[in-house]
């Protein structure tokens, strides 16, 4: 069984807590201790980004992080090595590599999948990488034993929605805005809607992402979903922290309200 199925295995029906943070964000040596202060305060599985210079899909938040993240040497070789370090003392919390596809395609899938499996990442979530362009990176991550996450929208069909649970695996990432991540306000009413639909399609656990910013935005989506990711407004706080101490703090403050509201439903 897989470490993300064991995961939501053992929650038992209470909601997923999924924060993500860049790798090297606000620099490279506060990386892995933010991963363990995110454990301590409440999350079920991390998302680690892997920055990237053009992030088409993320806000000016996650656009600027991953800036800083490149600026101080951080790439896709450095974020795997992170993970290999959290794994050192953490084999229990799933880690999800978040990005884009060209920097996996400059590493070369085999090299990509092996490094990660070897650092100990359970799944990889690739913003512009859709089920069909994907079966040579499904069946590499298959034969790892690790899974690619998948993204539905309010824009997705019903066809192509059954065509990505279809394919779909770990869990089903539903992108609740229309726009980049951390615009807009957030409609959950409209998201609950659309997240009955998935259902539909699928059994797998749905987390939802992009607009999620704060404890009442939290709540309302995890209406229906299994799972909420949380992602700007964290990273933001995160990029005034000059020490790990700041950070460990920040993360504190920030993530224990929403796990204590989330674990009340």
């Amino acid at each position: 069984m897989s470490l993300l199925k064991t995961t939501f295995t053992k929650l038992s029906g209470k909601k997923a807590l999924i924060p993500f943070v860049t790798a090297g964000h606000p620099n490279a040596d506060m990386t892995v201790g933010i991963m363990h202060q995110l454990v301590k305060s409440g999350a079920d599985v991390i998302e680690l980004g892997v920055p990237f210079s053009d992030p088409m899909a993320d806000g000016p938040v996650i656009q600027h992080a991953s800036e800083r993240a490149i600026a101080t040497g951080t790439g896709i070789r450095e974020t795997i090595a992170m993970v290999k370090q959290f794994r050192i003392q953490n084999q229990s919390t799933p880690v999800v590599l978040m990005g884009y596809l060209n920097p996996v395609e400059c590493m070369g899938y085999t090299e990509f999948v092996a490094a990660a499996q070897d650092a100990g990442a359970d799944a990889v979530l690739l913003v512009d990488s859709p089920p069909e362009e994907s079966t040579e990176l499904l069946e590499l991550l298959k034969q790892a034993d690790m899974e690619q996450i998948f993204l539905i929208a309010p824009t997705t069909t019903e066809e192509r929605k059954q065509m990505i649970c279809q394919h779909a695996n770990g869990f089903v990432y539903y992108v609740a805005l229309k726009g980049v991540t951390g615009s807009a306000n957030l409609d959950s009413h409209a998201v609950n809607k659309d997240l009955q639909s998935v259902r539909k399609h699928t059994d797998l656990p749905i987390a939802v992402g992009f607009g999620v910013k704060d404890t009442q935005s939290a709540i309302a989506v995890a209406e229906q979903a299994d799972a909420v990711v949380i992602g700007s407004a964290l990273v933001n706080l995160l990029d005034q922290c000059q020490s790990i101490i700041e950070a460990e703090k920040a993360i504190d403050a920030f993530i224990k309200p929403i796990r204590t509201a989330l674990d009340s439903l």
